[in-house]
């Protein structure tokens, strides 16, 4: 069974670093988009989403640093300046909160993860799943008129590729189960609401697969 997500995996991995930084830097808020293609596949991403996707926009609110005021000692007091109300501020987007696991028996032994496989895109994206059997998909083409101009293309084609995949090595599982499991995070995370059931499971299976084997070992 294919276990990867409609959230790009490099993406998956800039947004788990961009939230870990967010939550420690001084920033006002952190922008991210949905992105969504024509073939229905979503993407979430730091950057405005491709002219041919949808795009959906939503921010987090991050962390404000509130500067120290000077000693009233130092500092002549002035009168208060007059400004203008300001709106109260919309509210940010939260992330969804991760379900809590279910407690591990000590007693169970531990083993070693599934096999899993990399595989790589067309386009040298990267992502882990069960399957042995490397997924097609249909990569959009340009289109142009009778005279050859790009601006007069009509109707929509595509050419069908596969991805390239290999069996991740013993001494690599871990690391790939790892990586699969924080990719359904992010995906269950910022999942949309009719989407989120299938993320959140999702996650608690790969999360489990994780705690329970060998990867989770103290």
């Amino acid at each position: 069974m294919n276990i990867r997500s409609t959230l790009s995996p490099w993406r998956a991995r800039s947004l788990c670093l961009l939230l870990a930084v967010a939550g420690h830097a001084a920033a006002a808020e952190v922008v991210f988009y949905r992105c969504t293609d024509a073939a229905g596949s979503l993407t979430v991403q730091n950057m405005p989403c491709p002219k041919d996707q949808k795009q959906e926009k939503r921010t987090m609110q991050g962390i404000t640093t509130v500067p120290m005021s000077p000693s009233p000692a130092s500092t002549p007091t002035a009168a208060p300046a007059a400004s203008a109300p300001r709106a109260p501020a919309a509210p940010a987007a939260a992330a969804t909160a991760l379900p809590t696991l279910p407690a591990r028996d000590p007693d169970a032994p531990r083993l070693p993860p599934p096999v899993v496989y990399q595989c790589t895109t067309h386009d040298k994206d990267t992502f882990v799943t069960e399957d042995s059997v490397p997924a097609s998909r249909c990569v959009p083409l340009r289109t142009v008129g009778l005279d050859g101009n790009p601006q007069a293309g009509a109707g929509q084609a595509c050419e069908v590729v596969k991805d390239t995949c290999a069996r991740v090595a013993d001494g690599a599982l871990c690391d790939a189960w790892k990586k699969r499991r924080d990719e359904t995070e992010v995906a269950f995370r910022f999942s949309r609401p009719e989407n989120l059931d299938k993320h959140r499971a999702e996650y608690e299976r790969v999360a489990r697969i994780v705690n329970e084997s060998t990867c989770g070992a103290p």
